[in-house]
């Protein structure tokens, strides 16, 4: 098969070995479409590396065929068009993959749109109802309220009764997340959030993929009782924090991370996904937000585009063109 090989922080489609066999409980699928992350290019960077025993070629989710199962998956069959939330290994021809990570694609969408949906819509779940624990009517801050996993966020946020506040590099961006169904929002271009989000009436739970330079502005416009959850780490490893402010408002800071997440872990999320959103998704009620799309031979200009932060939503890099 073809894969993306990455060679002195270059991406090239080259011929490589495809996965050898499946285990029982695995599926192969032939890859139409692959989505790209930042985690994309923190590993091609050398920052992010794959958990222990998986796939070294980038990319985290896929859509396209499946082409073989294991004797103990009954959830599928061959030929079934499905979509997939990976450890590693989705800018290829083909990826083997735990059936427990594989969803099938929600009736009306075609393999393009369904590429869009496994990393973005399991991170805004797990964060969001998972790890925020977000109860009736609590607010929401969105930090990078434009990427795909905060345009997916934006979405959840409206469909359960969630008010949210969005921060943006852009007015463009702003604009964007305004019409999918944010509350407000602030262009972090004007300086800090912090007292836009307090005028809103603050934040009950905090969404913040940036880390080091916004955990000081988000500890004061969390609320009594609040939760900070962090997913990435833009802005930098190191920060401050007011320990005096966590102990009197009991606010929390949670760590979260999808990729290291075991088989298990990752199908209970996508299992949440599929009683929840994809009847919503079946009727238009919500969609992935696609920005731009290229072929994977121009992985390279896919990853600038992402890298300068022009993107709003997810891009998408097809392989088989499905």
């Amino acid at each position: 098969m073809y894969a993306i090989a990455v060679e002195n922080e270059a991406l090239v489609w080259q011929e490589t070995e495809a996965p050898s066999g499946i285990a029982s409980d695995e599926v192969r699928i032939q890859v139409a479409w692959a989505g790209v992350n930042r985690a994309d290019l923190m590993q091609r960077a050398g920052k992010y590396p794959p958990p222990a025993g998986e796939s070294e070629i980038l990319g985290l989710e896929v859509s396209g065929t499946i082409l073989e199962v294991g004797r103990h998956v009954e959830r599928f069959q061959v030929g079934d068009p499905v979509c997939a939330l990976l450890a590693g290994g989705g800018y290829a021809e083909e990826v083997v993959v735990n059936a427990l990570q594989v969803l099938p694609v929600p009736e009306g969408y075609g393999l393009r749109e369904a590429a869009a949906l496994p990393e973005m819509f399991a991170t805004a779940w797990l964060n969001l109802f998972i790890e925020g624990n977000l109860k009736h009517k609590e607010r929401v801050l969105l930090h990078a309220g434009a990427s795909g996993i905060g345009t997916t966020a934006i979405q959840l946020c409206g469909l359960f009764g969630h008010p949210c506040f969005v921060t943006v590099g852009s007015q463009e961006k702003l604009d964007t997340c305004l019409r999918l169904g944010a509350d407000a929002g602030w262009n972090r271009h004007d300086g800090s959030f912090v007292d836009a989000v307090n005028e809103w009436g603050g934040a009950d739970m905090i969404l913040d993929p940036v880390g080091g330079g916004y955990l000081s502005g988000n500890q004061q416009v969390l609320n009594q009782d609040g939760r900070m959850v962090l997913i990435g780490l833009m802005g930098g490893r190191m920060d401050e924090l007011d320990l005096g402010r966590m102990l009197m408002k009991r606010q929390r800071l949670i760590g979260s991370t999808l990729r290291s997440r075991s088989p298990k872990g990752k199908g209970m999320v996508l299992d949440a996904l599929y009683v929840h959103v994809w009847p919503r998704l079946a009727r238009g009620e919500i969609r992935p937000h696609i920005d731009k799309s290229w072929p994977i031979q121009d992985a390279e200009a896919a990853h600038a585009y992402v890298q300068d932060n022009a993107s709003t939503g997810k891009v998408l890099l097809a392989v088989s063109g499905a």
